[in-house]
């Protein structure tokens, strides 16, 4: 099985990956008004775990300069996962991602938002290890799409290896976390989150 060739998503080049979608279509008379909703909660990263269920990671989102924020994500903000189970030592039990790339495109039948984030140290942190299960090789590409009568989100992992750049402890953790992100369990929990972001009732 290869990844998807999805524009504005990083080419997989080695490591794990994963291509995990969510889709449900609407009446045409009601499909702008529902695109509006799953806009609101895409860009509303400090509600995604409420779309989850308890069991599942919880996401937190901060500035540029590491401040909590409750607002639309730009470039070189930060998101802090609290994923179930052991967390870093590195980061008080968190990992941590980058906002490398927003892109909207708008074709009138066809509207996308694509935000993808990569493993990232600490912010304010010009020292230290990346503070994430993977290394910065990784990216997480998170999408919806309206197109027709269809919403659609997709979450795209690429290029998905251990970080072993970390320390010992944590290489431990990083591994078994990484080998069942690889294998298959983390894509569990995108499914849930866009599944969960699709559920209108």
């Amino acid at each position: 099985m290869k990844p998807k060739q999805i524009p504005g998503v990083p080419r997989q080049k080695s490591g794990g990956f994963h291509d995990t979608e969510s889709i449900k279509q609407f009446k045409t008379i009601e499909i702008n008004a529902k695109f509006e909703i799953l806009k609101k909660r895409f860009f509303s990263i400090n509600e995604w775990k409420s779309y989850c269920g308890k069991a599942s990671s919880e996401f937190k989102h901060f500035s540029e300069s590491g401040h909590p924020v409750d607002r639309v994500p730009q470039r070189g903000d930060f998101v802090r996962i609290g994923i179930p189970g052991p967390g870093t030592k590195e980061a008080d039990g968190y990992d941590w991602v980058e906002i490398i790339n927003i892109a909207h495109r708008d074709t009138g039948d066809y509207e996308s938002y694509l935000v993808s984030c990569r493993p990232s140290k600490l912010p304010n942190k010009s020292k230290g290890h990346v503070a994430h299960f993977y290394s910065d090789s990784a990216t997480s590409n998170f999408m919806i799409i309206k197109d027709g009568n269809v919403l659609k989100v997709g979450i795209y992992g690429r290029n998905e290896k251990p970080n072993f750049n970390a320390t010992f402890i944590d290489k431990i953790r990083n591994s078994m976390i990484a080998l069942g992100g690889i294998f298959g369990i983390s894509k569990i929990q995108w499914k849930v989150l866009a599944e969960g972001l699709l559920d209108f009732r």
